[in-house]
């Protein structure tokens, strides 16, 4: 897992629409960075709606929210008109970026282990240095502590 105070690895991945983002192309703005496990699940979907319903706040605060999976384009594209999201979502098949953060870990569920992306929020600074680490957060309320946090 990255720490505070590091350089933020850049990474490229393909948004909803099947365009390249970059890390990179963020330069100069805030950037929220949510991993979450899955489309269409329960608690993805209200972490999703919940930064969807802030997103009005987190603009006026100069942030760019960023939601990354595994799941593929198609999927991002239809979560993304089923519940009106409004912010970047990004395919990582790969796990370009879920690895490089760090959030690919070891998970138990029902007492069986198995490997996955534990959900965790980053906030990157303008300058592309990580400021805040939020690591197996909360769906209902991640949102919202970010928010709290961006306000200072």
């Amino acid at each position: 897992m990255l720490n505070v105070g590091m350089k933020a690895p850049n990474f490229t991945l393909k948004d909803k629409d099947g365009n390249d983002v970059s890390l990179a192309d963020m330069a100069g703005k805030r950037v929220v960075l949510y991993f979450y496990p899955k489309d269409n699940t329960p608690g993805c979907t209200r972490q999703a709606c919940a930064f969807a319903g802030a997103y009005e706040e987190f603009k006026s605060l100069d942030a760019v929210v960023i939601g990354v999976s595994r799941d593929s384009v198609a999927s991002h594209q239809k979560f993304a008109e089923k519940y009106g999201l409004p912010f970047i979502l990004l395919s990582d098949p790969d796990r370009q970026a879920i690895e490089a953060y760090g959030v690919w870990q070891e998970k138990k569920n029902y007492g069986k282990v198995s490997m996955g992306v534990v959900r965790t929020t980053f906030v990157i600074s303008p300058e592309g240095v990580i400021e805040k680490v939020m690591p197996k957060v909360k769906p209902d309320t991640n949102a919202a502590e970010i928010l709290a946090y961006l306000r200072g």
